[in-house]
This record gives C-alpha cells, structure tokens and sequence, in this order.
C-alpha cells in the first residue's frame, strides 16, 4: 500500500510561502550574513578576515558563495570588487541583505538574551559613577552564589543622562543611582519600584576667596551672580534647570562647561577657572581633604527657590519585573540583598 500524501497547505496560508523557500535561500546561514555585514563595515575581505579572526581565503569563500546564490535567487550578485587595494562595492540587492542581515541578528540575539535572563542565566547591572558603593556590599555576599550557578554578571556605566532610558528599554535589569526630586518625594516616579539609601541636598564647591564669597552659606537664588562651572548634562544641570527653567545657560554667569565633575574639581584645584561647582556633599568632602593645600572649601546652600530640591540615592527596576520571576532568581536575590543593606548601612539624609 502507497504512503499517505502530505497535506497540501492552502496558498493563502502564511506557511504556503515559508514551505516554499529555495533552497539557495535556505542555505544562506546566520555565520554568512554576519560575514557579509562585517565586509560591509570594513570595505574588504582582509579587513573583514581580521575582524573576524579568520584567514581571508574563508571570508573570500563565503562572499562567493553568496553571490553564487543571489544571482541565482534575484539575477544580481551582492559584492563586486573595484580592483586591488580598493573598497568592495555593495549592489542595492547587497544594500538591502545587509540591512535585513542587521535587523535578524540583532533580533536573534535580544531573543536570546531575553530568555537567558528569564532563565537567571544572567544579570545586567547599571551603575554610576558615584553609585558604586551602593551596589558592592551586596555583591560580596552573592558573587560566589552566582558563580557556582554559573549567571553572567555584566556591570554597565550609565551616565545620569540616560538614566531612565538603559531601564526602560531593558538594557539593565537594575540601576543604582541618584536622581532630583522634590523634597519628601518618592524617587520612583511610579514607574518603577526603588530602593532609598541617603537622601541630601548639593552644595557648593569653590576655589573663591573670603572676600568674594563671604561666609559659609549661600542662597539658591544667588547662584545668578556666581561664576559657576557646570555640567552640560547630568543630576546638577537637572537641579539648575528646575530652578531657573531649561534656559538656565542663558540666566547664569557660566565660566566653563564640563562633561565629568572629576574634571570640574581638577580645574577649580589647578584655578585655571575662579568660581562654584554644585556637587554632591561627600564629592565636595573628598575634593576638599585631597587639595593638598589648595584653597578649596566648601559652602551649604540654602533653598530659597521653589521648587525645594534634594538628590536621592536608591535602586531601581522595572516595576513588576520582579514578580515576574522566582525568589532564587538572580535580580531577586540581588535585591532582597540591595534592601538588608540599605536596611543595615543605609546613610541619613545629607550624610
């Protein structure tokens, strides 16, 4: 008795086209296509072949290949060469595969990551600069857990900047930093669950005599008549733009613009620039014990402007994420880890 036939699928049906691919396109793999986008950045198989730790014959071979199965596929190959020593060029069929080719990989391997992370295969951590202290303790206690289980911790840098964006567009699974808000508010926005550590207000660096700026203390609101050396992003330029609207470069005596506050006190140390950085407390502390006998001091500021101000440290997720996973997952266990220290060694408000 003859086998059964197969069931045919209806034309209309979305897997009639899938079941129909050639096999030319079907030989087409992941590994060429990522070939083919490195030819694409680097100009040449050589270049290519030492991006990709191969011989050039290899990198040669498989753009071969791919012509070979284009012209066959669409009557256009996607690679020419010009002559020696010059640049490949792309035909609108290799344009076009190399974007497809981008967008497939890169899809590939957010789908993989994703699962890695539901799994607890790994963690991303995102830290500031002045952050890092809040996430090292916790480590300590979990770093050979995590190890033994074998999770991928990856720690990133995250500039103030684009604080919000790295978690909402899942490129950490958990941030430490500080943001601006209203004085008693939740640091959260409600967008996403926190843990608080220290809650405080800026004050004033200065490498300016007694006798221009008098005193210990000055007002928010006097800032306008100070030379001032400012970010041109970050948690001070969050602070001055609430308090003199997003204009503020236009309303403030503004002597030099900085991309690290690192560099701000180097400059105020060397007085290659007179004037007043806002910086967090403890940065001001430590700038003031390692001046080495360079008059730097500094000076509280009063808030007199509305709104009231403070900066908080805390940790945050995406609200809901947590739930999501078991009590042995890895962001779980990081911080319930985050919370007894915050608990135990969290720092007071200002400190």
């Amino acid at each position: 008795m003859s086998a059964p036939l197969p069931e045919l699928v209806p034309p209309a049906d979305p897997m009639a086209e899938l079941l129909s691919c050639p096999p030319a396109l079907l030989d087409t793999t992941l590994d060429q296509l990522r070939t083919l986008i490195v030819v694409r950045r680097t100009g040449s198989a050589l270049q290519a072949a030492r991006l990709l730790g191969r011989e050039q014959s290899s990198v040669q071979k498989q753009l071969d290949t791919l012509n070979r199965n284009f012209q066959s596929l669409c009557g256009e190959v996607l690679v020419s060469k010009r002559g020696r020593g010059k640049d490949f060029v792309f035909t609108p069929t290799g344009e076009i595969l190399v974007e497809g080719a981008r967008a497939v990989l890169a899809r590939s391997m957010d789908d993989l990551h994703e699962s890695r992370r539901r799994i607890g295969k790994t963690l991303t951590v995102g830290t500031t600069e002045f952050t890092l202290w809040i996430l090292a303790r916790a480590w300590e206690t979990l770093a050979d857990e995590f190890a033994r289980r074998g999770v991928e911790f990856r720690l990133v840098h995250v500039r103030t900047r684009d604080f919000w964006s790295r978690l909402d567009e899942g490129q950490v699974d958990l941030l430490c930093g500080s943001v601006v808000t209203p004085v008693g508010d939740h640091a959260s926005h409600g967008k996403y669950d926190s843990i608080e550590w220290r809650r405080g207000s800026p004050v004033l660096l200065t490498n300016l005599p007694e006798a221009d700026l008098p005193g210990d203390a000055v007002a928010t609101s006097a800032l306008g008549g100070l030379p001032l050396i400012v970010p041109v992003s970050g948690l001070i330029a969050d602070f001055l733009a609430r308090w003199f609207g997003p204009a503020f470069r236009d309303r403030l005596n503004i002597v030099a613009e900085i991309e690290d506050l690192q560099y701000g006190v180097a400059l105020l140390r060397a007085r290659l620039a007179k004037g007043c950085m806002i910086v967090t407390r403890t940065l001001g502390r430590r700038a003031v014990e390692a001046a080495d006998g360079t008059a730097l001091r500094v000076v509280e500021l009063t808030h007199d402007v509305e709104p009231k101000l403070e900066m908080v440290s805390a940790v945050f997720t995406r609200k809901g994420e947590r739930e999501r996973y078991g009590p042995d997952h890895p962001l779980n266990l990081l911080w319930e880890a985050l919370g007894r220290e915050a608990a135990e060694t969290g720092h007071p408000a200002g400190g």
